[in-house]
């Protein structure tokens, strides 16, 4: 029995120092792809040049590397650990594993803030603001409707992000009825399909705050997810308010993925794909199952991204990619890990 102990704490140490790894891998190897790419041996110069000011670096790639190529990277990283935070906390509250993200309404309501600042010919810093600010604002109308009916409970507001979802997705089809077919209309089409392309860091800074306060609060809250996976009669009689303990959740979830959506547009299926993944990879407990999709979530969109501005001479949009390769996938994992559901 030691020796099976012994075993199984042993690959926890190996899963555990992979998928610390495992990003800190793809962000080294991220700047070496691209049109132009870059030596790995210029790339460790480039980053090092800052604090050994003797090495001699080319402009070209000390811009390359920093300008253009960091701020992607970090966006990735950080999109996609978000996203995956956030699915696997709702799976958690709603018990559910078909959950998303978006299922309050959250990716709808940016695309419909982003599609109006780009008809009001606004600017990128605007867009990304609009697209935050409605993203949050289609949440509280969901959480609202929902509480308005005196049997209000998870169903009920699960119904009504689908409803507010239809209704954002109805606005979004009527700007684009609206929008200057050569100018406007595809400004929001191209949004709504989800790039890293025109991430700078003056766009990030502006999510940094938002990010921080809502991992750090889904993060203190994680043991709390397994005592709601089981149940608002286990919670309670464990001294547990499930319904305060629900709201601050939803609140930090909807935080991040509209500061995500706001940066990167609608991108897809990381949010369902990577908690399915990292269950299966290190089992069902939040404490564990958060920070491993964090981890998983910013490798899995990094990844992607990756793909998308080298597999071919145009950059595909990432939520293309992450749509054609996230479904065969979660499909796959559906399959393999469904008895843990069941």
């Amino acid at each position: 029995m030691a020796v099976k102990n012994e075993s199984g704490k042993m690959d926890r140490i190996v899963i555990y120092a992979l998928l610390i790894a495992l990003p800190v891998f793809l962000f080294f190897i991220s700047f070496m792809m691209g049109r132009y790419p870059v030596a790995p041996v210029d790339v460790i110069k480039t980053i090092l040049s800052p604090f050994i000011p003797s090495l001699a670096v080319s402009p070209q790639v000390t811009s390359i590397v920093f300008n253009i190529r960091l701020p992607r990277i970090i966006a990735a990283l950080v999109v996609g650990a978000s996203l995956a935070v956030a699915g696997a906390s709702f799976q958690g509250i709603f018990q559910n594993p078909l959950v998303s993200p978006d299922l309050l309404g959250v990716s709808q309501g940016a695309g419909f803030g982003a599609a109006v600042a780009i008809l009001l010919n606004m600017g990128n810093f605007f867009i990304q603001l609009s697209a935050f600010v409605f993203g949050i604002i289609s949440v509280a109308i969901t959480y609202v409707i929902s509480k308005s009916y005196r049997a209000g409970g998870i169903l009920l507001l699960v119904l009504s992000g689908t409803a507010v979802s239809a209704f954002f997705n109805a606005l979004v089809s009527g700007a684009k009825f609206m929008a200057d077919p050569y100018d406007k209309l595809p400004q929001i089409v191209y949004w709504l399909m989800g790039s890293l392309s025109s991430v700078n860091f003056d766009k990030l800074a502006m999510i940094v705050i938002p990010l921080i306060i809502g991992i750090a609060v889904i993060m203190i809250l994680r043991w709390h997810l397994n005592v709601l996976s089981m149940g608002d009669e286990e919670a309670q009689s464990l001294g547990l308010n499930p319904n305060n303990l629900r709201i601050l959740i939803i609140t930090a979830c909807t935080l991040v993925t509209s500061a995500a959506v706001s940066i990167s547009g609608i991108i897809g299926w990381v949010g369902l794909v990577v908690p399915h993944m990292t269950r299966i990879i290190v089992g069902p407990d939040h404490k564990i199952l958060l920070p491993a999709s964090l981890s998983i979530g910013a490798s899995f969109l990094l990844l992607i991204d990756n793909i998308s501005r080298t597999a071919i001479s145009i950059e595909v949009p990432i939520g293309i990619l992450t749509a054609i390769i996230g479904v065969p996938i979660f499909l796959y994992l559906l399959r393999k890990g469904y008895s843990e559901w069941s």
